[in-house]
């Protein structure tokens, strides 16, 4: 009876390891020759995430679909994965936080629905905020380097050059980073015969900033009133160094207030403790 039973077991294995391996097998290969290089965590993940991405893709809505391409255009990620793989890395989060709080339950001898619940909404809603993290992360970048560009760009319209020259001239002795990137992508767009105007729309729309629509806006309107670009593209570099300077000011004036919480909770109950344990032993003593 045993023996039959362990030969019933070891074909079921048998049978679900082939069907795991027909059903991985059916997940067509993806070719990542033109994509952004993935972290290690994520090279780890990559065959479990294709394999949900595959099979879960049907069911999601173009709609949907859609609006999480914006947000990884957004947020710089859009040439690491595509909106599918992104939902199948929110499924898995949420599959390895119920799977860590059911082993932490277990340990504890007392399985809460509660807790289980809790995890899976923090599992589902975890690369939502990595996401939201790296968008502000890549906004901020972009925001520090402008100026510097900008200045790079007044200097090559008012030694001569167009504008496709004088970006390819901040590309090249510009800072590396997200805008450097984007100028890239809007040289690329004016070579292909994109116009202008257009090629710096596309790089508000996939940064959405301000500051470039602000850089935007004024570019399109110089070139409509027949203005000069270099006296624009100065007025754009000193108002955005001076915000720059009104941003630094105002985190140095909130530094104070922020420091207020940690100073509270975990530096003046230290202080007041070892200062107060000499006077307590003396008392001790004493009596």
């Amino acid at each position: 009876m045993v023996n039959l039973i362990v030969a019933f077991f070891t074909i079921a294995i048998i049978f679900l390891t082939v069907s795991c391996i027909r059903i991985y097998r059916r997940v067509p290969k993806t070719n990542r020759e033109f994509m952004d290089p993935l972290s290690p965590g994520l090279k780890m993940l990559w065959p479990s995430i294709r394999l949900f991405a595959f099979y879960i893709s049907e069911n999601l809505s173009v709609d949907y679909l859609e609006r999480i391409s914006k947000k990884l255009q957004v947020s710089g990620v859009s040439y690491m994965m595509t909106a599918e793989q992104y939902f199948a890395i929110r499924i898995i989060s949420t599959l390895f936080a119920l799977s860590l709080t059911v082993v932490c339950s277990l340990l504890l001898d007392e399985i809460n629905l509660k807790y289980l619940f809790i995890a899976a909404v923090i599992g589902y809603f975890l690369p939502v905020m990595t996401l939201n993290d790296l968008r502000k992360k890549r906004q901020g970048l972009i925001v520090k380097s402008l100026p510097v560009y900008l200045d790079y760009l007044t200097m090559s319209i008012e030694a001569g050059l167009n504008m496709t020259g004088a970006i390819g001239q901040a590309v090249e002795r510009g800072p590396n980073g997200p805008l450097k990137i984007e100028f890239e992508k809007v040289i690329r767009d004016m070579r292909a015969g994109m116009s202008r105007a257009q090629s710096f729309r596309n790089m508000a729309e996939r940064v959405q900033i301000t500051e470039i629509n602000s850089l935007v806006s004024a570019l399109a309107q110089a070139e409509k009133t027949g203005a000069s670009l270099g006296q624009t593209l100065r007025v754009q570099s000193d108002q955005r160094r001076v915000e720059r300077f009104q941003r630094a000011e105002k985190k140095a004036l909130e530094a104070p207030v922020k420091l207020v919480f940690p100073l509270i909770i975990f530096i003046f109950p230290v202080t007041f403790m070892i200062l107060a344990f000499p006077i307590a032993m003396k008392f001790m003593y004493e009596l």
